[in-house]
């Protein structure tokens, strides 16, 4: 499984490569029809992702001073925190941007096939 820290270019267009439906009687089934789950799993780490990389710029300049804040282990773990913030809102549909990166990738693998 992708990390998002692991989420490259290679991933999605190894997610736009693969074929988009099961054949039919007719030929090939629509993406619309069967949802393609490499390419979907791809646009929501591309997503959680993105959403990672905007919540560790709104939290760089925080200071953590006080009693219980701050210290060597807190940049770390602050990057962690905003991970899995951002998997948790990829996941629940979050921004729409995996939708959109889902249905780019449909559109490249229907105008290649």
């Amino acid at each position: 499984m992708l990390g998002i820290g692991t989420m490259t270019s290679a991933s999605l267009l190894a997610a736009m490569g693969t074929a988009g439906g099961a054949p039919t009687a007719g030929g090939t089934a629509s993406a619309s029809e069967h949802e393609n789950p490499t390419a979907r799993k791809a646009a929501e780490e591309f997503e959680a992702f993105f959403v990672a990389q905007v919540f560790n710029a709104m939290s760089a300049g925080l200071e953590t001073n006080g009693p219980f804040g701050g210290g060597p282990a807190e940049g770390p773990y602050r990057s962690m925190l905003n991970q899995e913030y951002a998997k948790a809102i990829a996941g629940t549909g979050g921004l729409g941007i995996a939708d959109q990166v889902y249905s780019e990738i449909i559109r490249y693998q229907e105008a290649n096939s």
